[in-house]
This record gives structure tokens, C-alpha cells and sequence, in this order.
């Protein structure tokens, strides 16, 4: 097998095999849940979590959706407002949820990972996120050693913001950046310094945040491969546990903010894989190890660890070591996984309000899983958390034959293989280092919606 920190960057490859696809935070994806799915249905699946005695254990997402200011790059559901009445009244809403939640919640209430995602979490006054994770703690057990994350703007945020939230349970954290050049954040209405972000991460770990994750997008208005390379050498300079390297997509069409950015100043796509291509060696070098998509590692991270003992797993929050959780998510537009299950909420205030008011689950949509797509999700996942796939553990877990199973798909990966992206021996499917940056590509063979309607215009691209 290739050692995992392996990785060729090869553009007449990516040109050839970027194609748009999902990210597989889930599978099926999210744009394939059904809004036959309803509040019913995901109460049923929270009472049923612990039939036969056992349940996993729990991970909890909320959806903070406010921000102070708009950046144009941004396709989060988000609300821009600095009235915190807006967020105090969300706040009640969201305890409202909880309680729903929890009112029909089988099986264990032992939670080992928590995130709070935006929007900005860091929106939320000192008293406001208290109160937060007050309804959290009174109604669920933050076990020790946990994952507790939240997203932070380093722009509202100081020491005694940082202490507050170690002192609430926080652990780890990740920094939204993108771009340090000031060119770049003109144009995407994100000024930021380098001390404001440097302060945030040393506060970090002053206060005992076990990991820092720093967030970059490439592909930005302004963006050249010498501006960029400034950029990682502050980046490389304050040393963050991890970095996401997020490819820009721009599609003004879908998302509003993004008709602000000037179209004639976004790098075109050879200065894009110029930019990527430096980035990746940059960050190799300084020792980041790659971990699948557009994450990066250090060594001894947890992550890190996790990938090469073959642990990795992946989620609405990206790559995690907490395989076996239950997902329970919480606010607008939030997605949830119950064992075989997925549902998302409503994406509007007000239907989310008018849902709870009602005292119904805000459920807009979901899904249950077949035997196909339990199936195809296991093979995904192994995909891009792990770089390989055993068909004989797939056989074994699942009762079929993979090579009869899968005879088109694999039929399909031969061109793959050909051009060095994957290898097929009797037993393994291995992504080759060619294909790593291309593993949604890979991926996207064995996703049986796409393999019936083949229409992947709504997707961003791979790189």
C-alpha cells in the first residue's frame, strides 16, 4: 500500500478528471432527501436509536446563521443583522428544539463531539452563548476528551471571548482567514489583520484549545500564485493544527452575495491549479500531512493518527475521529443522521419559528436509507477518509458479490486506472497519489443517483 502522506499533483490529470460532484459529507446527498420525510418520521427514528439495548453515542450540531457583516465568497445560510434580539430569540427557539428533541430521545444522552457552526457562532454575546450551553449541559453529558468545536471570526473576538469559551467546554477551534492579502479581502469584504488572527489563535492556546484549524479559499478575486504564497508564509508562521483549503465556486446565481465579486478579477483556472499546486507544496513541506479533499494535518494530529490506523471518518462538519456518533443537529437548514437516517431542517426563520411554535420538529426534508444506499455510503466513506477499499470487507459486512455487484462501476474506474488515478487487484481498490486530490471523482462512480440521472451541473467543481 502507498504511505498516506503521498500526493503527485498532476494538472493535465485534474483538467481531464475535474468534473463537478459532491463533497459526500453525506451519502445520499443532501440535495436527494425527500420531503416525504417529516417531523414524524424523525421522531420516530430518535425513539427507535436504542432498540435492542445499545446506542451510539451522540454528536451535536448547532446552526448559529448571523453575521455582523457579508463576505461575498460566502454560500453558508447566514443572516446579516447586528441586532442581537434577532440571536436571543433564536436562542429561545433553539432550547425549544432541544427539548423536542430530547422529549423523544432514546438511549444514551453521552455526547462526544459538539460543533457550532455559522453564520458566526462568535455573533453570540458572552451571556448569550452561556446560555446556549446551559440548555446543552441540562439535557445531554459532554463526556471528557470530547470534540467540542466551534467556528470563529477573529475579527469580534478577543482573550476574554476565548477564555469564556474554554471555560464553557471548547477545545477545539476553527479560524476563518481565507486570504491574507489586502487586495483579496477588499474585494470579498473581509478585512482581517494577522494580529487580530494571531491573537485569537494564541489565546487559543493559552487557555488549553487542543486543536486550531485555519480555513483558506483559493480561487478568490485578486488571488496570484505570489500574493497566495505570502499568504501561507504568515499562515505557515502561526502554525496551525490544521488548514482547509477550500476550492472558491462561483455561482452568483445560487448565491447572492457573490454578484458583488467581479468576474473579470477571479484568477482563471491555470492560475487557479497554480495557486493550488504551490499551496500543496508549501504545506507538504512545512511538514502538513494530506488528508483527503481539502484538508491538511499536522503529523501528530489527531486526524493525522486516525487516517493511518484506518479510523478516519467523515461528516456535515468534515473529516472526525468520532465514527460511530448519532448526529443530532439543531436550527436552520441543520442536517442530523440517526443510524440509517438524515434529515434537515427548515431554512427560514420564520418557518423554523412557525414549526416550533407549533411544537413540531422543523423538519423540511430527509431520508432513510436502502440496503443500496447503506452499501455505497461505506464504500464512499472508505474512499475518502481512507484512500482504499477492501472488497472483501465490503462482501463480508454487506452479503454480496462486489465484483458481480459492481460490475459496471468497476468497468467505469478502468479509465481511472489507466490514467494512474486508481489500482484494482483481486482484493483492493487503491487511490493512487495521482488520484488523491480526485478521490470525489473516484467516489462518484459508486453514487448510484448520479449514475441514474448523470446531471452534476448543480455541484461545485473537484478542484
Amino acid at each position: 500500500m502507498t504511505s498516506q502522506t503521498d500526493l503527485v499533483f498532476d494538472p493535465q490529470l485534474i483538467r481531464r478528471f475535474d468534473i463537478n460532484g459532491p463533497r459526500y459529507t453525506s451519502y445520499p446527498t443532501a440535495d436527494r432527501f425527500v420531503e416525504a420525510f417529516d417531523a414524524q418520521a424523525l421522531r420516530d427514528s430518535l425513539a427507535k436509536r436504542a432498540i435492542g439495548g445499545v446506542s451510539r453515542p451522540l454528536s451535536l450540531y448547532f446552526h448559529i446563521p448571523f453575521c455582523n457583516t457579508i463576505c461575498y465568497y460566502c454560500a453558508c445560510n447566514k443572516i446579516i443583522t447586528k441586532d442581537h434580539g434577532r440571536s436571543a430569540r433564536y436562542l429561545k427557539y433553539l432550547d425549544k428544539e432541544i427539548e423536542l428533541q430530547t422529549d423523544v430521545l432514546g438511549g444514551s444522552r453521552q455526547v462526544t463531539q459538539l460543533h457550532l457552526g455559522g453564520g458566526t457562532p462568535t455573533f453570540l454575546s458572552h451571556d448569550e452563548m452561556r446560555r446556549l450551553m446551559h440548555s446543552v449541559q441540562s439535557r445531554f453529558t459532554l463526556v471528557p476528551n470530547g470534540e467540542y468545536s466551534i467556528e470563529v471570526d477573529p475579527r469580534k473576538v478577543d482573550f476574554e471571548t476565548v477564555k469564556l469559551l474554554s471555560d464553557l467546554g471548547f477545545n477545539r477551534m476553527s479560524v476563518g482567514v481565507q486570504d491574507f492579502s489586502a487586495d483579496v479581502q477588499v474585494a470579498v469584504n473581509r478585512v482581517q489583520s494577522i494580529d487580530e488572527t494571531r491573537l485569537v489563535m494564541e489565546s487559543a492556546r493559552q487557555t488549553g484549545f487542543k486543536s486550531i484549524s485555519m480555513d483558506l479559499i483559493y480561487g478568490l478575486p485578486k488571488q496570484n500564485v505570489i500574493s497566495f504564497n505570502r499568504t501561507l508564509e504568515q499562515v505557515l508562521e502561526l502554525s496551525p493544527d490544521r488548514i482547509s483549503l477550500y476550492s472558491y465556486a462561483h455561482l452568483p446565481g445560487l448565491f447572492k452575495p457573490q454578484r458583488r465579486i467581479n468576474l473579470a478579477e477571479l484568477p482563471t483556472a491555470d492560475a487557479k491549479l497554480q495557486i493550488l499546486q504551490l499551496a500543496i507544496r508549501r504545506l507538504t513541506e512545512a511538514g502538513y500531512v494530506y488528508i483527503g479533499m481539502d484538508h491538511f494535518a499536522k503529523p501528530d494530529d489527531e486526524l493525522t493518527v486516525a487516517q493511518r490506523q484506518g479510523r478516519l471518518h467523515r461528516n456535515f462538519q468534515g473529516y472526525s475521529t468520532q465514527a460511530e456518533c448519532d448526529l443530532l443537529a439543531f436550527g436552520v437548514s441543520a442536517i442530523g443522521k440517526i443510524g440509517s437516517v438524515y434529515s434537515q431542517n427548515v431554512k427560514t426563520l420564520d418557518d423554523y419559528y412557525d414549526a416550533l411554535d407549533r411544537d413540531e420538529l422543523p423538519v423540511l426534508r430527509g431520508i432513510e436509507l436502502t440496503a443500496d444506499d447503506l452499501l455505497r455510503r461505506s464504500i464512499i466513506q472508505s474512499l475518502m477518509c481512507n484512500f482504499e477499499l477492501s472488497m472483501e470487507a465490503i462482501e463480508q459486512a454487506h452479503l454480496i458479490d462486489f465484483r458481480d455487484y459492481f460490475s459496471s462501476e468497476l468497468e467505469d474506474l478502468q479509465a481511472m486506472a489507466q490514467a494512474g488515478l486508481v489500482s484494482i487487484d483481486e482484493e483492493w481498490i487503491s487511490v493512487q497519489p495521482a488520484g488523491r486530490l480526485l478521490v470525489r471523482g473516484i467516489a462518484m462512480v459508486f453514487d448510484r443517483y448520479l449514475r441514474t440521472d448523470r446531471e452534476r451541473a448543480r455541484y461545485s467543481k473537484v478542484i
